[in-house]
């Protein structure tokens, strides 16, 4: 499992370089994402863009790292695969992120 990073002022864009978070993956997510949004002041896009399978415990790790945001800072997610939307939608959790169509859509201030 491989995350890199973008930063822009106020945003860290995390881009995921996997087809797949999946149970073998899943901890090594959860790690790295704490690594890479523990000091974040604001607010961090989780580039889902590559993403086309995620299983519940790829799912209970991206849960995981929105609850491991500093207090204040906010996790979005970006460029949803079909297969990875509809998980989220089954699961609800569409309801607790904010979810961006594309990734620049999501890469301009306040997400909007």
């Amino acid at each position: 499992m491989e995350l890199t990073n973008t930063d822009y002022p106020g945003l860290r864009v995390i881009h995921v370089a996997a087809n797949r978070i999946d149970s073998a993956a899943a901890i090594q997510f959860k790690d790295q994402m704490r690594d890479l949004t523990s000091e974040l002041p604001h607010r961090a896009v989780l580039d889902l863009g590559q993403v086309t399978f995620i299983d519940s415990s790829g799912l209970g790790a991206i849960v995981a790292s929105l609850k491991q945001m500093p207090q204040g800072a906010r996790l979005d997610l970006a460029s949803l695969q079909p297969d990875v939307a509809r998980v989220l939608r089954l699961t609800r959790m569409d309801r607790v992120f904010v979810i961006h169509e594309a990734l620049d859509k999501a890469v301009v201030p306040d997400g909007n």
